[in-house]
């Protein structure tokens, strides 16, 4: 009996779609002034700067909520 489970070719990674970077610039857009505001509040009660600023959280976030809408 062949096993051809183990003889399968390797799924490669697909470059998004236009529509996923379209929603994806739109939310990262929208997320990008509180991000901000949340940002310098961080960085005001700290008395330094984070490591994270608020490009990267607005990003992040951008990437956390635009496979949701896609998966919806």
């Amino acid at each position: 009996m062949t096993d051809f489970t183990s003889n399968h070719t390797v799924a490669r990674h697909k470059p998004p779609k236009t529509e996923f970077m379209i929603y994806f610039g739109i939310i990262f857009l929208a997320t990008l002034p509180l991000a901000t505001i949340t940002w310098a509040l961080a960085a005001i009660r700290s008395a330094s700067l984070t490591d994270k600023g608020p490009v990267k959280r607005a990003w992040s976030q951008a990437r956390i909520i635009t496979p949701m809408i896609f998966s919806a």
